[in-house]
């Protein structure tokens, strides 16, 4: 057997160990088994001359070593030459004439045909050669499959549910950086291609993506309210402010402000400042340990040891590399919140307790640092070493270790794993490097939590392996469905991974790489094949009901064109090539659908089964665009020519009020309506489901979400370390002088002002967004507008960009042949126009013809003449709303409006009259009321 590692090396050792009795059973002879040594060749001897059932384990490094005839190396002497301890026979045509059966573990692993390894096996002259691997990157002929939907569907391996995350209301207090890249184009300078954190216009911080030359700022970039943190972030002028990667070294962008990153220098790939990923690190450690005691308990109860494997990114984020035994990093939260836990767990007993104390006095036994360990192979300087660096010790043992405490913990998780099952054995939480990617795994891992970036789905699929294995007990016995039963399989065997991204992310990724790697299947017409499908057949849209597809599904059984397997018959196949299909089964159709079009969308369907292109060009709907919108006979009516002539004049306005009345109303403001966001994060937990599908899983929905919860992140929510100019940006970001925006805050209550520590930048955002709508509340009150030397030309109604037809709306009393209307609301509102006697014409007028107010232009959606006689006012503008409650708009909404009330029911001379409406209903009662 060969493999790639040490790791896989040990893991088949340990499972060639605990099948003895499993090949005693199939052969009457226990297996034999050894790690190859080339200073100990009476192993190999034994292995030649035995008829027993015998196994060499070898790991590739030390296979591709010896394989290499010629080489210089002592491993490779010994096996090609003739040896006096080995009867003077050369060791590589012992092995050769017993023609072996190689079995490569992880093949991909070990290079391309034509690689050493691939060669060193060619010299074993084996009678064949096995390749297991569920990621297999070259073809191989098939022996055997049983993949990962095989085994979830057969109850083999554990069902899967996901805990992600994605945080909310960003921060934008804490200099974020990430360096993605250095851009070098022919004729401009290097650029720089840096994600910060940016804050839009409603006052949210999000990251951003941008490219930086040399003297450019950061903190100009960060938003129109520049984020304070970002203050000093100048990248340097010269010949090293930009610097792409040149001769090995690391591109890098050097900043003004030597306190950024390394003496100003932030490296390609490195992220300086992320406080959200510390504070997202912390939560994910505290869920898995959530979710493990949850667990913990219940498995406690049948004697089923619960393990939680945790996935880093750098060793010396949970080791102290200088050998003093202080827990750093991940394992200093990890103790924290685990003691944390604990704590308040065991000061609340639970009813079963009561009843049976033994999984409290369990979890009060151990200390935080013994219930927690590692694997990691590093040198003292925390980098991960190389096999061909280690010393004899390293390359016989397998471990690069240098302390004692690290020894001891590669010995326990990789050699002794039935040790680590033991209850006795206080370890239960085991952080990993890179280490365990392969050929470790333990059946009672039961969380895993990657506070990691995945470096790819397949990384996501193997890290997931690590804890797929059904669980066993404390006697060894496996928790499958023949001592559970299949109901109750997965209720036991239920693997939580805490992921690093939010649920739909990992979700999705993780379903990708496993559609990947699926068998094919021979598929069938089940019952539900039909419905949920939009087939498009001669620019006709057909589809199916749930009933109706298991009707059809019924029908084609009895007429025999499926099979017992469900699959097509040859009858079915005859019927579909030569074009009766459609003209027979028509009759058998449900009486509602028995049409020739939905005939042939079943041929389809079922052809689809066995034919992959059966559907191309059929499934799917195409995006018709309307490029021109004309003007109807509608636009030359009297009516509309009178409703224009007195609209279409533009105008300006003039407004004053009191400053102290404006402190005073911001105030007031302030202390009832400020809120800021709260650093949260949300939680969602989903699993797979009780079976699956290839086409589930191809189509991303064999997981199904159970929960979603948001809660407060309370860490992280003491002083931030910026200083901030907090009169000047609020008076900026209002525009109120910097005495009036000193005498608001200065007002404002106490517990009110508190909120600037929890959330700085929203804090200022949100106050001078109160301040100004306070501002336009009092502008209205104040405004007077007059009619200036201008007006809106006739174009403006068709010049609107090309739109999808399945928006537009054939009007009957519009000026256009189309309305587009935003909404619902407004398509019924459309509707209800050209179903009115009252009604004349109407225009839904364009974005381009606005009304100016203090709090921005402002624009109306409606323009409707009405028949003389029939209501009170002739000419009106409407604005549609979804609802007429100005308590559900917003204050600068509600001013816009207010505006444009002023402006035609007060100043306008024109007897044009303006309100803002939900429904037609609502018109007509509001005109009823408007004197």
């Amino acid at each position: 057997m060969v493999v790639p590692s040490v790791a896989i090396r040990e893991g088949v050792a340990k499972s060639l160990e605990n099948t003895q009795e499993h090949f005693f059973s199939q052969y009457h002879k226990k297996i034999r088994f050894f790690i190859y040594d080339s200073d100990n060749l009476t192993e190999l001897d034994a292995y030649s001359q035995s008829s027993d059932v015998n196994c060499m384990v070898i790991n590739m490094q030390a296979f591709n070593a010896s394989m290499k005839e010629g080489a210089k190396n002592k491993a490779a002497r010994i096996i090609f030459d003739e040896r006096d301890e080995f009867s003077s026979r050369r060791p590589i045509d012992v092995i050769a004439a017993n023609r072996p059966i190689v079995i490569c573990d992880e093949p991909q692993k070990m290079g391309k045909k034509g690689g050493a390894t691939q060669k060193g096996i060619a010299r074993f002259n084996p009678l064949f050669v096995l390749n297991y691997s569920a990621t297999h990157k070259e073809k191989h002929d098939l022996v055997y499959a049983l993949d990962a939907l095989d085994a979830y569907n057969q109850k083999l391996v554990k069902r899967i549910e996901v805990k992600g995350f994605s945080l909310k209301n960003m921060r934008g207090t804490d200099g974020y950086l990430y360096l993605r890249d250095i851009v070098v184009s022919k004729n401009r300078a290097p650029e720089a291609v840096i994600e910060f954190k940016y804050m839009g216009a409603a006052g949210k911080v999000r990251k951003k993506t941008a490219r930086f030359g040399e003297g450019d700022s950061i903190y100009d970039a960060s938003g129109a309210t520049k984020l304070e943190a970002y203050r000093g972030y100048t990248i340097a002028s010269g010949n090293d402010g930009v610097v792409p990667p040149q001769d090995g070294r690391p591109g890098y962008v050097r900043f003004l402000d030597g306190s950024i990153g390394d003496d100003g220098r932030v490296y390609i790939g490195e992220v300086y400042g992320d406080s959200a990923a510390d504070d997202m690190q912390r939560i994910q450690i505290r869920e898995t340990i959530l979710s493990h005691l949850q667990k913990e308990e219940a498995l406690f109860r049948r004697g089923i040891k619960c393990l939680s494997l945790f996935f880093i990114d750098q060793v010396a984020k949970y080791r102290d590399l200088s050998g003093d035994g202080e827990a750093v990093g991940y394992g200093k939260i990890f103790e924290e919140e685990y003691e944390a836990i604990v704590s308040d767990r065991l000061k609340h007993p639970t009813q079963d307790d009561i009843l049976d104390s033994s999984y409290a006095q369990y979890l009060g036994r151990f200390e935080a640092r013994s219930v927690h360990s590692g694997y990691f192979s590093v040198d003292k300087k925390g980098n991960a070493v190389e096999s061909k660096a280690e010393k004899k010790a390293e390359r016989e043992d397998g471990i690069g270790i240098n302390d004692d405490d690290a020894k001891r913990a590669y010995d326990l998780i990789l050699r002794d794993k039935e040790r680590l099952l033991s209850f006795d054995e206080p370890v239960r939480f085991v952080f990993s490097h890179s280490a365990l990617r392969e050929g470790w795994d333990n059946p009672n891992i039961f969380q895993i939590c990657t506070l990691k970036e995945s470096g790819s789905e397949t990384s996501k699929r193997q890290e997931v392996g690590r804890g797929m294995r059904l669980a066993v007990d404390q006697d060894g016995n496996r928790q499958d469905a023949a001592l559970l039963g299949p109901d109750e399989v997965h209720r036991v065997n239920l693997l939580t991974v805490i992921a690093s991204e939010s649920y739909e992310t990992f979700v999705r990724d993780l379903q990708t790489d496993i559609s990947k790697s699926l068998r094919e299947r021979p598929k069938k017409v089940e019952m539900n094949l039909f419905s949920g499908r939009d087939i498009v057949l001669d620019g006709e849209t057909v589809s199916f009901t749930e009933e109706e597809s298991k009707r059809i599904y019924k029908a084609l059984y009895k007429c025999d064109l499926i099979d017992d397997d469900d699959k097509p018959t040859a009858e079915f196949r005859k019927a579909a090539e030569d074009g009766t299909f459609a003209e027979y089964f028509v009759v058998k159709l449900p009486e509602q659908i028995a049409d020739t079009a939905h005939a042939k969308a079943v041929e389809a369907l079922v052809r689809s089964v066995y034919d992959a292109h059966a559907l191309d060009g059929m499934i799917g709907r195409a995006q018709e665009k309307i490029t021109e919108n004309t003007l109807t006979d509608n636009f030359a009516k009297r009516e509309f020519k009178e409703l224009w002539a007195r609209i279409n004049r533009k105008h300006a306005y003039t407004v004053s009020f009191s400053d102290d009345e404006l402190r005073r109303k911001s105030i007031e403001r302030i202390n009832s309506d400020l809120r800021v966001s709260r650093l949260q994060y949300t939680l969602t937990v989903g699993g797979q489901k009780s079976q699956a599908t290839r086409d589930e899983v191809q189509g991303g929905s064999s997981f199904g979400r159970t929960q979603t919860e948001t809660r407060d992140v309370d860490a992280g929510t003491a002083s931030v370390g910026v200083t901030y100019d907090l009169v000047g940006e609020v008076a900026q970001a209002a525009a109120i002088t910097r005495r009036s925006a000193a005498t608001v805050l200065a007002g404002i209550d106490p517990n009110v002002f508190e909120l600037y520590r929890v959330n700085p930048e929203e804090f200022i955002k949100k106050a001078a967004a109160l301040i100004v709508s306070e501002k336009a509340t009092m502008v209205v009150e104040h405004i007077s507008y007059h009619e200036i030397d201008d007006v809106y030309d006739e174009a403006i109604f068709t010049e609107r960009m090309p739109d999808n037809a399945s928006k537009a709306y054939e009007a009957k009393k519009n000026i256009q042949r189309f309305v587009f209307p935003d909404s619902d609301g407004e398509r019924r509102f459309a509707e209800d126009m050209d179903a009115a006697a009252e009604v004349a014409v109407y225009a839904k007028l364009p974005r381009t013809f606005q009304i100016p107010t203090p709090v921005g232009n402002y624009a109306p959606d409606w323009a409707i003449a009405f028949k003389e006689g029939s209501v009170r006012h002739v000419f009106f503008v409407a604005e549609t709303k979804g609802t007429m409650d100005t308590m559900e708009l917003s204050g600068v909404e509600n001013a816009k409006i207010a505006c444009a009330k002023k402006l035609f029911n007060e100043m306008s001379t024109g007897d044009v009259r303006y309100h803002n409406v939900a429904t037609y209903e609502d018109l007509l009662e509001v005109m009823g009321r408007m004197s």
